[in-house]
């Protein structure tokens, strides 16, 4: 599901116990330097992380201060970002003008607050140029934090040059599933995607392909536009001579790895794009 750009008012984009993703939750919100914003989100560990701008995060009585360094927009510096346990009140406070996200998933623990500072970050870049599909992926909840968070995981997907698709060979993630010989093939994880694009009046498409050979859905994203992915297979790709960034929340239903099952059509295409193993290792 498409969800088009609007003025949320700082309330959440998809909140908790949505119909199509009820295992993650998203809200971006605009903060003037000195403003606030306080929030508790039950049943749902979440990651604080500024689009642009520097915040401080007060949460389970400890203070992370000087969170987040970009400026004009998701490519001008790294990310950051703030552990939130579930269950647990949070302060945001802008040292600058901002537009933070605020990333979930539910998860029943309440576990510690950490900080996910620049150096800290999980890159991997994969793909090639010359089969369109040349990515960096910037996991802030990633492999590295696998024993200190629940189900959630964040990360931040960049095009690397202008053009191309990504998300493919086209995978899903909507059930928990093994083959056989009982090795697990697939997991269920709740998506939600929220597009930047540079410039900011470039725009992409997204598929959602239900069946394999089947046709599907498509959605014409646009800067800002955020999208729900519930099941099937969901490739997207930008304009030729367009960058695109899209800020990734997944939340697991049994576990926190993530378990891809990519489309038998295309499964022969993994084969043909550098270091895309090494991407799939990442999500856990």
């Amino acid at each position: 599901m498409h969800i088009a750009p609007f003025d949320n008012a700082n309330r959440p984009i998809v909140d908790v116990n949505d119909p199509q993703v009820p295992l993650v939750y998203f809200n971006r919100i605009r903060l003037r330097t000195g403003e606030t914003f306080d929030y508790r989100v039950a049943g749902y560990e979440t990651c604080v992380v500024p689009a642009t701008g520097t915040v401080t995060v007060e949460t389970a009585g400890q203070t992370f201060a000087g969170i987040g360094n970009r400026g004009a927009d998701v490519w001008d510096g790294e990310p950051e970002g703030v552990y939130v346990p579930t269950d647990t009140g949070a302060r945001v406070t802008a040292l600058t003008d901002t537009e933070t996200f605020i990333a979930g998933a539910r998860f029943a623990e309440t576990l510690q607050p950490f900080a996910v500072r620049a150096t800290d970050l999980d890159v991997v870049q994969y793909g090639s140029d010359d089969t369109k599909t040349h990515r960096k992926i910037k996991h802030i909840l990633g492999m590295k934090y696998h024993d200190r968070v629940g189900r959630l995981l964040v990360s931040e997907l960049f095009t690397v040059g202008a053009g191309g698709w990504s998300g493919f060979p086209s995978h899903k993630h909507d059930t928990d599933r093994r083959d056989a010989d009982g090795r697990l093939i697939e997991t269920r994880h709740d998506e939600c995607y929220n597009f930047r694009f540079r410039p900011d009046y470039g725009s992409g498409l997204q598929m959602l392909q239900r069946v394999d050979n089947e046709p599907g859905d498509a959605y014409h994203i646009v800067d800002g536009s955020t999208v729900k992915i519930d099941r099937g297979y969901h490739p997207c790709c930008v304009l030729p001579g367009y960058e695109m960034y899209y800020f990734t929340i997944l939340g697991g239903l049994s576990q926190r790895s993530l378990t891809q099952f990519f489309q038998p059509t295309h499964a022969a295409q993994l084969q043909t794009i550098p270091g895309i193993m090494d991407m799939v290792a990442k999500f856990k």
